[in-house]
């Protein structure tokens, strides 16, 4: 069995995608898809712009997501469509690529949807009020107990449960600080604060979830080809009312990515397949589960190679 991941902010960097498009005109056809549906040039961005622009929230949202689809469009030109996995997911912004992927979501909503969450999650918390700090060394119950010790009357949660030796927590800026030091104490190999713009799936978010929940309400959202295992549950869902709850709780709610990948592995997947930009997911499942293989599409080489193996 194989699941296909999605990756989340982070994976972006200028000319992502352009060999899939130029290889593939599928794939070119998600990048228009996407410029449509959001009236602008965004691929002439990821392509030839700033990587400071590129990296703004509401635009790497889109882009890491139609890269994502652009990839997953080649390999279905190859002959290997989504039902070649018996699992979607993603991480964070990939959970909205992988409902994409399966079918549960076009891709001109998802892109709306993503510029939609991207600005919201920007505006919910005033830059420099926020902070997101990676924990490195510890497992998710000491983290979180660091967080908790940390917070001292501010936000300070764990936000992503990354892999057995990373999480990320998130909250006001010195409460973050404060669970830096605290995990130095207890005995982290690193802990260090993230270049990130705002704090992600803390309860700070709360009012970009309020705007999620209403730019949700107008958005069909059909059952999904291909099970999605949501962040929030880190369990399969295909019912499409349990999906939009889900999205909503996900603004907010932590990452549950190593029991994700847990509970695939547990299910009987023993192939991985990260689709997309860069290669982080696939060091985090390496990390989680060694007897799971993990290869990442991002290029019409990896497209390639895919096909071969898959069809092996």
């Amino acid at each position: 069995m194989r699941a296909f991941v999605f990756p989340g902010q982070g994976a972006q960097a200028i000319g992502m995608g352009k060999a899939l498009a130029d290889a593939y005109p599928a794939a070119r056809a998600v990048f228009d898809e996407v410029d449509d549906a959001l009236g602008e040039d965004l691929s002439g961005m990821i392509w030839e712009g700033d990587i400071a622009d590129l990296t703004l929230t509401r635009n790497a949202q889109p882009a890491l997501m139609a890269t994502s689809l652009a990839a997953m469009r080649a390999l279905d030109s190859e002959g290997v469509s989504n039902t070649a996995a018996s699992f979607v997911a993603g991480h964070s912004l990939g959970e909205y690529s992988a409902l994409a992927a399966a079918g549960a979501l076009s891709v001109a909503d998802t892109a709306k949807l993503l510029r939609t969450r991207g600005t919201a999650m920007q505006e919910a918390v005033p830059v420099g009020v926020g902070a997101m700090a990676a924990l490195l060394g510890l497992d998710f119950e000491t983290a979180r107990a660091v967080a908790e010790e940390a917070g001292q009357g501010e936000v300070c949660e764990a936000a992503n449960d990354n892999d057995p030796a990373q999480v990320v927590v998130s909250g006001h800026k010195a409460a973050v600080e404060r669970a830096v030091e605290i995990a130095k104490e207890k005995g982290a190999r690193r802990a260090v604060l993230l270049p990130v713009s705002a704090p992600f799936h803390c309860s700070l978010m709360a009012p970009a979830a309020d705007v999620m929940s209403q730019a949700l309400e107008d958005v069909q959202i059909v059952a999904p080809q291909v099970p999605l295992v949501a962040n929030v549950s880190a369990e399969a869902v295909t019912d499409p009312a349990e999906i939009r709850t889900l999205l909503i709780k996900q603004v907010t709610g932590s990452v549950r990515w190593r029991e994700s990948v847990a509970y695939m592995a547990a299910k009987g997947v023993t192939e991985i397949y990260e689709i997309g930009a860069g290669k982080a997911l696939s060091g985090m499942v390496k990390r989680i589960d060694r007897a799971v293989t993990v290869s990442a599409v991002g290029t019409p080489e990896d497209v390639v190679a895919a096909v071969a193996a898959i069809n092996a």
